[in-house]
């Protein structure tokens, strides 16, 4: 057995009920063997094995009061996976589907996303199975509060950031920020998506849409080819895929599909900006379901389908893991997809992978493209540091600079190591060079 595969064997074994963590495990540790047979350096020491060990979990109970003054006990977790090149950065999940599982395949992919950025934050994180949806603002800060009150004395600006993700949104920041501030007795930098008020940046919200069009537009450019009048799917229609849309808007493409955990919308005129303006309004303030769309507009609603047999040139996954299968993969490239660029995280299945390299088609794997969320909470932190609040426009070109970055490496490091054009080897070698040599160069820690 080759040292790949004997780090595969005992991860499998210390994690047997762990399937997506196996999953993001391995499709890294595969993709990196080039790089690993090339460097004897990265043989010793037992690197690997550490690298895929959590420095630390904490996990714990969170007891909170409902509007009833029922007791309801839900559990909390933060995975602190690696800090070789700076504090754990990476964000918390309020969904029923959390588990350790989810949240250790998160964090990480969270360590070699965060490497790609070219900032200097570590991988980690977090949340609960707690589902905000349908509660009170009094229940989600009461939460919140209890959340934060056992995490606080595991995180700080100089040791762990986290930020928000799915079900972790601006009220939910807040309530943690608060209880964080009561208890530290401190206004430090130590929650990025903070309020514009009190410390947070600007484009921070659109980041991760932004940034995967960015990474897009980067992909394309190496065919010569733009997103002007690009036929596009996008599924979701949270934060990453209401930003995704209004970029490719910007962009001049037609987005033809959002969609919700209950089915999908299919606009054949397109996604116009007043139709997402009042998507934004359905999903952000009345916290109500896509199929409304279908009601005001006259599109087409399948309920309990994904968006990916609808005809298109690019592909926007922007909802959760594992959205993409096999059975999808064949049909977006059987309908003319020639790109597809992840917002979520790990939206595609290994099959589905395996099926977009082998056509070359165009393919920006999460940890690459939706890098631009967590490169501006970096942002964020750097101007929490600084005192100093930057411009829209400001923000907005970093992270259009650091998309640009990401896409040349992994483009680059790819060809470098005999994979041109597979940017799932470029993005994972670029980024475990970086946190392996500087794990080297910290010793056996």
């Amino acid at each position: 057995m080759t040292l790949i595969q004997d780090t595969l064997e005992i991860v499998r074994k210390r994690n047997p009920h762990e399937p997506e963590f196996l999953q993001a495990v391995t499709e890294v540790l595969e993709s990196i063997e080039p790089a690993v047979q090339r460097n004897k350096k990265y043989r010793e020491g037992s690197l690997l094995q550490r690298l895929v060990e959590p420095e630390r979990m904490i996990v714990f109970r969170v007891p909170w009061q409902d509007d009833r003054g029922q007791v309801q006990v839900h559990r909390g977790f933060r995975i602190q996976m690696n800090s070789a090149i700076g504090p754990y950065k990476g964000g918390l999940r309020f969904h029923p589907t959390v588990c350790a599982s989810v949240l250790k395949f998160l964090a990480f992919e969270q360590v070699f996303k965060n490497s790609l950025t070219t900032l200097p934050m570590g991988g980690g994180k977090g949340g609960s199975d707690f589902d905000p949806k349908g509660k009170s603002d009094g229940e989600v800060m009461r939460f919140c509060q209890s959340f934060m009150t056992e995490v606080f004395r595991h995180v700080g600006p100089d040791t762990d950031v986290p930020a928000g993700d799915i079900g972790v949104g601006g009220r939910e920041i807040g309530y943690l920020f608060g209880q964080y501030k009561r208890l530290a007795n401190e206004f430090t930098g130590v929650l990025t998506g903070k309020g514009l008020a009190w410390g947070g940046s600007l484009i921070r919200p659109e980041a991760t849409g932004y940034g995967c069009v960015y990474f897009a537009e980067e992909m394309l450019k190496t065919r010569n080819e733009t997103l002007e009048d690009k036929v596009c799917a996008v599924s979701g229609s949270g934060n990453a895929a209401q930003y995704t849309v209004e970029k490719l808007l910007h962009k001049g493409a037609k987005v033809v599909t959002m969609s919700d955990s209950n089915g999908f919308i299919h606009d054949k005129d397109g996604i116009t900006e007043e139709k997402l303006a009042w998507i934004m309004d359905l999903k952000n303030v009345r916290r109500g379901r896509i199929k409304e769309y279908a009601d005001k507009f006259g599109a087409v609603y399948a309920e309990g389908k994904r968006p990916w047999g609808v005809e298109c040139d690019c592909a926007f996954p922007s909802a959760t893991q594992n959205e993409i299968g096999a059975e999808d993969a064949k049909t977006l490239l059987g309908n003319g997809c020639t790109l597809v660029c992840e917002a979520a995280n790990m939206p595609t299945d290994p099959a589905g992978i395996d099926l977009f390299l082998s056509k070359k088609i165009l393919y920006g794997p999460g940890k690459a493209a939706n890098a631009g969320g967590v490169a501006t909470s970096g942002l964020e932190m750097v101007q929490n540091s600084m005192r100093l609040p930057w411009t829209r426009a400001e923000v907005d070109q970093r992270l259009h600079q650091i998309m640009v970055t990401i896409h040349q490496n992994a483009f680059e490091t790819a060809k470098a190591y005999g994979h041109p054009g597979n940017l799932v080897v470029g993005a994972n070698i670029a980024g475990f060079v970086k946190v392996a040599d500087a794990m080297l160069d910290q010793g056996v820690v």
